[in-house]
């Protein structure tokens, strides 16, 4: 009997929004690659800070169906992926959005909502869900996916799927609490001394910002004065941890020691030997953050395994921003199969 043959996939149309921009692009199935990538400002909290939950949350979702719709030219051809930044129940339901518009206001039923605008299948899930579907396809083993950049989050892939409770809980390592005094610093969601709020990148430019004051003159001999030339701001903070200056990494290590409690724990409870770390903050710092992460998970210990084994357990992944929107397009393929002649599926 002849073997069906597979039409060729549409392309998805796929979006990521995260807390300062919105991308949305096309994803081909049939070849794996990602085309016409748009950015863009996202409407939410970065640019409307005294704005209500309410009014940024509608003026989300208005963006991204005007968005959709300028970039399939009219209603999108078939099922839209969305790479969301907050934590989203099984069914689409935005619990919370930090980054996008801060501290929680009402559950954003975005699915339903964008569905109904744009007149088809929409998958919303968090955006490091969606990542960690990019790696899925080259990871022979479990892994967890641990993004550093505005804030801190993690998702752990294992048996096919990622691994999250049907309404949303998990991977939310960055609103761990691992600061319980009482001047901790002040997370996006309102909490304080949460995992994202002293290690993520905006954490650690409050941590450097917060030593320059305490030691100006060690500021002053450092590479990180002569790269900020002002004010201390995330790219001059980058480069000069890339480079190895020393104000700069005493900072930096700070920050990493709850990090690497709460990857020792991940490791602990389930036992995941693959960590590949991704964001705009630690991959601009690049290689010299895996290697400080290592030195303290060594420093702290992983049960059973050699010094050795933690160094390669740890790995950057791709330097660019396309994760959301490449692990869009792959999940609603898994999701949405091509057609074979006949029907079948």
């Amino acid at each position: 009997m002849p073997t069906a043959m597979t039409t060729a996939d549409p392309a998805h149309t796929v979006v990521d929004v995260g807390g300062t921009t919105l991308r949305v692009g096309t994803y081909t199935p049939a070849t794996g690659e990602l085309s016409r990538v748009r950015r863009m400002p996202v409407d939410g909290m970065a640019r409307d800070p005294e704005a209500p939950v309410p009014v940024l949350q509608e003026r989300v979702v208005e963006q991204i169906v005007r968005e959709v719709t300028r970039h399939t030219a009219g209603p999108p051809p078939g099922p839209v992926g969305v790479a969301f930044a907050g934590p989203i129940s099984a069914d689409g339901l935005v619990l919370a959005a930090p980054t996008v518009w801060g501290r929680r206001g009402d559950p954003l039923p975005l699915a339903r909502l964008l569905t109904e605008r744009l007149g088809t299948p929409v998958a919303v899930v968090n955006d490091l869900t969606a990542a960690a579907w990019r790696y899925a396809a080259s990871e022979p083993e479990p892994f967890c996916l641990l993004t550093v950049s505005s804030g801190i989050g993690n998702k752990v892939f294992r048996d096919g799927d990622v691994l999250l409770d049907p309404a949303g809980h998990g991977g939310e390592l960055g609103h761990w609490v691992c600061d319980l005094s009482p001047d901790a610093p002040l997370c996006d969601c309102g909490g304080r001394g949460h995992l994202g709020a002293v290690a993520s990148g905006r954490g650690v430019l409050a941590a450097a910002r917060r030593a320059a004051a305490a030691d100006p003159d060690g500021l002053a001999r450092s590479r990180l004065a002569e790269l900020s030339g002002g004010p201390v701001e995330n790219p001059a903070l980058a480069k000069a941890l890339a480079e190895g200056d020393a104000f700069a990494t005493r900072v930096l290590r700070g920050a990493l020691v709850p990090l690497a409690q709460a990857i020792g724990a991940v490791f602990a409870s389930v036992g995941v030997c693959r960590y590949i770390v991704v964001g705009g903050f630690a991959l601009a710092v690049g290689e010299r953050y895996r290697r400080l992460l290592v030195a303290e998970l060594v420093r702290q210990g992983c049960f059973g395994l050699t010094p050795e084994r933690i160094d390669a357990m740890v790995t950057l992944g791709a330097s660019d921003d396309d994760h959301g929107l490449i692990g869009a397009g792959r999940l609603l393929t898994a999701r949405h199969p091509a057609r074979t002649e006949g029907g079948a599926r």
